[in-house]
């Protein structure tokens, strides 16, 4: 090593332009390995350095620093052409109209459960929840089904693993747990509602998921009659589709009411002519209810001789497909932006 071959590379670094360079960012790098990385050509230069004559160290070591002053300068130098020029192809044109993000919006089940909420309230219901994985007590046997009944089967139910000791648990299958929890902790007059998330071991299709939503409502006082769950039921159904629509009332059968009963709707598609939505009939069927059978109201410990109540359930995505036309229930789970932006203006 002479002071001859360092002025040389000193030069070589000088005369280096960046705009010579293919690819600007990476040759830009790899001149800064070949002179400043660990095994560059400085670092070499400077090994060498400690076995030179001492007589010749303070000349030589001062072209050494220029040369390492030089190419620290230089890469300075291509460092900021380099932000320069990016920050030029990614600059933006001020003149151009801003572009604002599209604004978000609730879920239309989120919004359907909100209204079902507020129609009930206006009415004097409050809302009531309580957890989403019961034991077998609050889901079954408390309101009144039999130890044999389909519904305890693996088929309908998603069963959790319990440990020793422990009563079977599983995800509920209704929100009638909601009921039997508030009535074990309250004495009447009850009037509650009990919206949220309920889990069925189903195959998914457009009508059928395994995960959905229930809004159920109990009123437990003095003197409830079928009369005052029928005007109850009118007055919903008024309020959410609309004044013209009519209700009918059948019989049917739920371990938990006595009489029970399903209630249709006049069709709000055809108003009760018959279409393909309501299958020609010019009925839709929306909830199931009934009055609390009194084995309920004493397995609560609320006395069935004193008092007397109703109850009726109703599933949140049927409720949305009747109001807005839904054919899939696959698509309230999808989050298809497509589906969801439909919604935007009713919302």
């Amino acid at each position: 090593m002479n002071r001859a071959e360092i002025e040389a590379y000193i030069r070589e670094i000088q005369a280096t332009k960046i705009e010579e360079f293919k690819d600007r960012a990476a040759e830009a790098e790899l001149f800064r390995i070949k002179y400043l990385g660990k095994k560059g050509v400085i670092g070499s230069l400077f090994e060498q350095f400690k076995s030179i004559p001492p007589e010749q160290k303070k000349e030589v070591g001062q072209v050494l620093n220029q040369l390492k002053v030089a190419a620290q300068t230089k890469i300075e130098e291509f460092k900021a052409f380099v932000e320069e020029a990016e920050l030029a192809d990614n600059a933006h044109d001020l003149t151009l109209p801003a572009d604002f993000a599209q604004p978000g919006s609730r879920h239309v089940l989120s919004v359907v459960m909100n209204e079902i909420t507020d129609i009930f309230s206006r009415i004097g219901f409050t809302v009531a929840e309580s957890v989403e994985i019961e034991d077998d007590w609050h889901l079954f046997s408390a309101l009144n089904f039999p130890p044999d009944h389909p519904a305890r089967d693996m088929q309908d139910t998603f069963f959790v693993e319990k440990q020793e000791g422990m009563s079977e648990v599983a995800l509920r299958t209704h929100t009638s747990s909601v009921q039997v929890r508030v009535m074990e902790n309250n004495k009447p007059p009850i009037r509650i509602i009990a919206p949220g998330r309920v889990f069925r071991n189903e195959a998914i299709s457009a009508r059928a998921h395994c995960i959905f939503h229930q809004v159920e409502a109990l009123y437990v006082d003095k003197k409830v009659t079928f009369a005052d769950l029928k005007q109850t039921l009118l007055y919903f159904a008024k309020e959410m589709f609309g004044e013209q629509t009519q209700i009918r009332l059948r019989p049917s059968y739920f371990p938990f009411t006595e009489p029970s009963a399903e209630m249709d709707i006049s069709c709000n598609i055809c108003g009760g002519k018959g279409c393909n939505i309501c299958k020609g009939t010019g009925w839709l069927e929306i909830l199931g209810c009934g009055m609390v059978d009194p084995n309920v109201l004493e397995a609560c410990g609320i006395d069935s001789h004193e008092y007397t109540g109703f109850a009726l359930g109703m599933g949140v995505e049927r409720m949305a497909m009747l109001k807005y036309q839904v054919r899939d229930l696959r698509l309230y789970f999808e989050n298809d932006l497509r589906f969801l932006r439909q919604f935007d203006t009713i919302l």
